[in-house]
């Protein structure tokens, strides 16, 4: 929730490729002398029994490519990620005072990485700072949310990115700007989970008139014209 950087919208791509990423580690077993007895199965290093790899114990990670571009002449783009354990250094937010439950009952971590011109939106606030806690990768909580970003004035000025994570039914979006222009993305989905996102990016001086969300038959679900 930073504010916007200076940024032309064109030549604007939406990836549909995803990878996933797992720690890896080596362990060799110590050598031992042969002994007479019968022989016996032989054991991986690493994989003796009731014994976990680093492999099978570090969180897993799925990053997604939503949406990329040129904004006022600089590059931005956002990717989505989901974690399916929280990694190393996270600490889970309690809850708001008086609510059962809430972030404490989560298991995974959704984060949204947004970047201008190399630079990613709220770095200042940590690696963390635009990530939320999840209860595994179909948590309903975390869809319906969508906001203008950018590295000045809370997204308010300059050139904006508006990202939206509407629910399942959405397949594509379109923000039409006070001068006519019409921008258009698709929901991409991250692989594995129930989570997905559209973006564009807003030029400068560009003034929002209305948000609008379809479904894959073209139908309009929802009409907003409270954004600027």
């Amino acid at each position: 929730m930073a504010g916007a950087v200076a940024a032309v919208v064109g030549g604007v791509s939406f990836g549909a490729s995803a990878f996933a990423e797992g720690g890896t580690a080596a362990h060799n077993a110590p050598a031992q002398k042969a002994k007479p007895a019968a022989a016996k199965p032989a054991v991986k290093p690493g994989a003796e029994p009731g014994a976990q790899s680093a492999k099978d114990t570090a969180p897993k990670v799925v990053r997604q490519l939503i949406a990329k571009g040129t904004v006022d002449g600089q590059k931005w783009s956002v990717t989505q990620e989901f974690y399916a354990t929280f990694p190393a250094g996270y600490e889970v937010p309690a809850p708001p005072p008086g609510l059962p439950g809430g972030a404490s009952d989560a298991t995974s971590l959704l984060c949204q990485r947004m970047v201008v011109n190399g630079v990613r939106i709220d770095h200042q606030g940590g690696p963390w700072s635009d990530c939320q806690p999840v209860n595994g990768a179909h948590d309903p909580g975390a869809s319906g949310e969508e906001g203008l970003w950018g590295l000045h004035d809370k997204g308010t000025t300059g050139a904006r990115l508006f990202v939206a994570n509407p629910a399942g039914d959405v397949a594509y979006g379109v923000v039409t700007l006070s001068d006519g222009t019409r921008l258009t993305a698709r929901r991409v989905s991250v692989p594995t989970t129930d989570y997905g996102t559209w973006a564009v990016a807003i030029p400068d001086g560009r003034t929002i008139a209305t948000v609008d969300a379809y479904d894959a038959h073209h139908h309009r679900v929802s009409h907003e014209t409270d954004w600027r």
